[in-house]
C-alpha cells in the first residue's frame, strides 16, 4: 500500500541546472557578476537577528516594491521566489479538476505545481517559431479554466509576446479567469513592442504580474519573488503563503538590491550586449535559433539535445538540455560565452 499519492509516481521532478566543479555553468539563467553592492553587508547584518522570526507581512519590502512600481502595498505579495507564488496562485484559483492553461514548452515547474494542487494542466503547443500560440490558448479556455499563464519572455525558449497579440488575447479571456503574466526576465527585454505587464494591464482585475529578484537582481540563492494583482487576489495569496517563507536574509538582501538599481541596469546592459554577440555567432551554425528577450537563448535541437549538452560538458561547459525539444544556454561573461562558442564554431 502506498503512503503517498500514486498519481505522483508519473510526475517528473523539477530538474535544476547542474553545477559541475571546475566547469562553466550556463544552465540556470543566473547573472554571473555576483551580488549587487550592499547585499552582502545587509545579509550579514540581518543574520545577527537570525534567532528571531522575520516580518511575516514583509511590510518594509512590500512597501518599497509598491513605491517603486507605483501601486498600493495591498496589491503586492512576496514569496520564496516567483515559483512559490505560482504554487500559491494555483491554490487560490483551482479546486480539484479545475483547469490551468499554459504554453508548452514553457517553465517546467507549471505542470509539477498543477499536479500537486490537483489542477488539470492544459498544455498548448508552442508555434513553429517556439513562442506562445495565443490563438490556440484562447480556444483551450473552457468553463473549467480558472488560471491561464503567459510566460513573457518564455522560459526556456526566450521568445516574447508583443503587445498587439497580448491585447487581443486578454480581450478574449473571460473575466472570471485569472491570467498570470510570468515576467521573471522582464529586465532583459529590449524590444519596445513587448509590453510591461504591470504598466499595460495592471488595471485589469483578472491579471496578475509575477516577477523575481533571482535573475537580473542577482538573488537566486536567497529566493525572493513578488506578485502584483488586484487587492483581493493579493490578499488571497498572502493568506495561503507558507508563514515566514520570505526569510530574514532574503528581505534584507532584497531591500539592499533595490537600492542598487543603477548597477543592476549596468549589468543587464552587459548581458544584453553579450546576448546579441553570442546569438549572432550561434546562428552561423544553427540559423533557426529564435529571437530571445531573456538572458538565455534556445537551440531547437530536438532528439539531439542530450548529445549536444554532453559534448558541451566534455568541453567544460554546462548547458540545460530538454531532451526531445532543445537546449537552453544562459548568457554568461564574455569569457564564459567564448568557451561555449569554441565548442560549436
Amino acid at each position: 500500500m502506498s503512503l503517498t499519492r500514486p498519481d505522483l509516481d508519473a510526475l517528473p521532478p523539477y530538474v535544476p541546472g547542474r553545477s559541475v566543479p571546475g566547469a562553466i555553468k550556463l544552465a540556470s539563467n543566473e547573472v554571473p557578476y555576483g551580488p549587487l553592492p550592499g547585499v552582502v553587508e545587509a545579509v550579514t547584518a540581518a543574520v545577527a537577528g537570525a534567532h528571531r522570526y522575520p516580518d511575516m507581512g514583509v511590510t518594509e519590502l512590500r512597501g518599497r516594491l509598491a513605491e517603486r512600481l507605483g501601486v498600493d502595498p495591498e496589491r503586492v505579495a512576496t514569496g520564496c521566489g516567483s515559483v512559490a507564488l505560482f504554487e500559491h496562485l494555483f491554490r487560490v484559483t483551482c479546486l480539484p479538476g479545475d483547469e490551468a492553461v499554459y504554453a508548452w514548452r514553457s517553465f517546467e515547474a507549471y505542470p509539477i505545481i498543477g499536479a500537486t494542487t490537483a489542477a488539470t494542466s492544459v498544455r498548448v503547443p508552442n508555434t513553429v517559431t517556439h513562442g506562445h500560440d495565443l490563438d490556440a490558448m484562447a480556444v483551450a479556455i473552457t468553463d473549467r479554466t480558472r488560471l491561464v499563464i503567459v510566460c513573457n519572455p518564455n522560459n526556456p525558449t526566450g521568445t516574447a509576446v508583443r503587445k498587439a497579440e497580448l491585447d487581443a488575447f486578454l480581450d478574449k479571456v473571460p473575466g472570471n479567469v485569472l491570467v498570470a503574466l510570468d515576467e521573471a526576465y522582464r529586465e532583459f527585454v529590449t524590444d519596445p513592442a513587448v509590453p510591461d505587464g504591470l504598466v499595460e494591464y495592471g488595471d485589469r482585475p483578472n491579471v496578475v504580474v509575477l516577477r523575481t529578484l533571482s535573475k537580473a537582481w542577482g538573488l537566486a540563492g536567497l529566493r525572493v519573488g513578488y506578485l502584483i494583482g488586484a487587492p483581493e487576489v493579493a490578499a488571497a495569496v498572502r493568506k495561503v503563503i507558507t508563514p515566514f517563507s520570505t526569510s530574514l536574509a532574503g528581505q534584507a538582501a532584497a531591500l539592499a538590491a533595490l537600492e542598487a538599481e543603477p548597477e543592476m541596469r549596468r549589468r543587464v546592459d552587459l548581458v544584453v550586449a553579450e546576448r546579441t554577440r553570442v546569438v549572432d555567432a550561434v546562428r552561423k551554425v544553427y540559423p533557426d535559433v529564435p529571437e530571445t528577450q531573456a538572458n538565455f537563448f534556445w537551440l531547437p535541437l530536438g532528439d539531439r539535445s542530450a548529445e549536444f549538452a554532453a559534448a558541451c560538458e566534455q568541453a567544460g561547459v554546462i548547458v540545460r538540455a530538454f531532451q526531445g525539444d532543445g537546449v537552453r544556454v544562459t548568457i554568461g561573461t564574455p569569457e564564459e560565452n567564448d568557451a561555449f562558442l569554441s565548442v560549436i564554431l
